[in-house]
């Protein structure tokens, strides 16, 4: 990506988050990413940045979805009125493919930061992360969703 790309896109991040997208908040937001790109200029000029920044970014809105989604079963799990004839709690063993301590950890707050879901530990061969689902009815089909979903993006955003 082009410095002039990155700091255009930086500036209007810059106005989104301030909220003003007036003339001299946009020059202000562009200046503010010139002396950033400045400073980080040996990480952003490698070519590799930019799609890991995508990686990043899909992981992100997976979390986004799952945390939209999660909530609303929690949600609808919580409000019936037979609410203990419904609940099936368990605690699943994950088997996991990640192995770096970036990766495990990343995983498993993605995982906690759920509605419904908490990761409970790690075992001592770094082999298999505990976990505490509120409601599961198909395991295998809950192991297959996180290996597919969070597993799967982490993997690609931390490499």
């Amino acid at each position: 990506m082009s410095l002039v790309l990155l700091t255009i896109v930086l500036a209007l991040g810059w106005a989104a988050v301030t909220g003003s997208f007036t003339l001299p908040n946009l020059l202000l937001g562009a200046l503010v990413s010139v002396a950033c790109l400045f400073v980080v200029r040996q990480y952003v000029s490698r070519p590799h940045v930019l799609p890991r920044a995508l990686r990043i970014a899909a992981l992100a809105w997976l979390f986004i979805i799952e945390l939209v989604v999660s909530a609303l079963r929690v949600a609808r799990l919580v409000l019936r009125p037979d609410l203990n004839a419904h609940i099936r709690p368990a605690i699943i063993a994950f088997p996991l493919s990640v192995t770096r301590d970036a990766e495990i950890t990343l995983l498993a707050n993605l995982i906690t930061l759920t509605p419904g879901t908490l990761s409970v530990d790690v075992s001592e061969d770094r082999r298999f992360l505990y976990i505490h689902v509120i409601h599961v009815t198909d395991r295998e089909a809950f192991i297959t969703e996180i290996a597919q979903g969070f597993e799967a993006k982490v993997r690609g955003a931390c490499n």
